[in-house]
């Protein structure tokens, strides 16, 4: 067996991370994950703000009144919502 070696471009990985279709899928995702928390809230709202950090796009879903907190409080709708979304709720391991 041979031995590979790879080294990344890491400009590149960050550029990628930071990328406009990068930033739609999030955003696509956030908004599915806040309509599942919606449904299962009795209609309250959840909002998707997605930006930019130092590397990387990130989208975050929050609710948007408190009743939808007081929903996300007491029965966890959010993390419900990211399963329902069809989404991973665990890091996979290396």
């Amino acid at each position: 067996m041979s031995k590979v070696k790879i080294e990344l471009n890491l400009a590149g990985v960050n550029e990628l991370m930071k990328s406009g279709p990068i930033q739609e899928a999030l955003q696509e995702a956030g908004e599915a994950v806040a309509k599942s928390a919606a449904g299962m809230a009795g209609g309250e709202p959840y909002a998707v703000r997605t930006h930019l950090a130092s590397w990387v796009a990130i989208a975050n879903v929050y609710p948007d009144s408190r009743k939808a907190a007081k929903a996300n409080y007491e029965d966890n709708v959010l993390l419900k919502g990211v399963g329902d979304a069809g989404l991973p709720t665990k890091k996979p391991r290396l």
